[in-house]
């Protein structure tokens, strides 16, 4: 479910104010027999203001971003680790992918090393082999970062399979040339910019303690 947008009342109020001031000016207006040139000139300057809180309310109902609509990711949660990984490893796996679970809207984490899936975490696929296609070549291949806003509208998502069927945004971080970090969220658009440069960080900090640990040896 949508989360419930906290700033409604305010884009509701410019139009609440200018309806009411409104009614109240033509209310006064039928209530006065006469009209002096000074309470003429008044009540136009009225109406226009009148007229312009509306418009503003109604330009901020359609320029106000909303909060994307989130779903219910279709799998079963749980944290699995590749066998015989130095504990070192495993501790940065661990700690890193806690961090992007409950500080970006993450809500799963694969880590490819090497072609083997180190670790898997958060609401998980039935599927657990990571088979790259083309979306994912392209990211080892060109060591670029690839952020699919709204996975829903790519062809290429198939691909994907051993994400939550009904995953909403995936983000593939090279982790330096050998590896990727792949992360699925509940909801279109969801990323900021800021949660880009985050997940870009923690790669490059796995990098350096996976390159460390396993460069000369293979996962189980």
């Amino acid at each position: 479910m949508a989360k419930p947008d906290q700033n409604e009342v305010l884009r509701q109020m410019p139009i609440a104010v200018g309806v009411i001031a409104g009614i109240l000016l033509l209310t006064n207006r039928f209530f006065t027999p006469t009209l002096t040139d000074s309470q003429a000139r008044s009540d136009a300057l009225c109406v226009i203001i009148s007229a312009v809180l509306v418009l503003t309310g109604l330009l901020w109902q359609q320029v106000q971003s909303r909060t994307p609509e989130s779903v219910q990711l279709i799998g079963e949660e749980g944290f699995e680790l590749a066998p015989d990984l130095p504990d070192p490893v495993k501790t940065e796996l661990a700690w890193s992918s806690h961090l992007l679970l409950t500080n970006t809207v993450t809500k799963s984490i694969v880590v490819l090393y090497k072609n083997q899936v180190l670790l898997r975490r958060g609401i998980l696929s039935p599927t657990s082999e990571v088979k790259p296609g083309a979306i994912l070549q392209r990211v080892l291949d060109k060591h670029r970062p690839v952020y699919l806003v709204a996975l829903s509208v790519y062809p290429g998502r198939i691909e994907f399979d051993y994400l939550p069927e009904n995953t909403q945004g995936v983000i593939c971080q090279p982790i330096g040339t050998d590896g990727v970090l792949i992360l699925g969220a509940n909801a279109p658009r969801s990323y900021t910019k800021q949660d880009e440069t985050w997940v870009a960080a923690i790669a490059e900090k796995l990098d350096n303690t996976l390159s460390q640990h396993l460069e000369n040896s293979e996962v189980a």
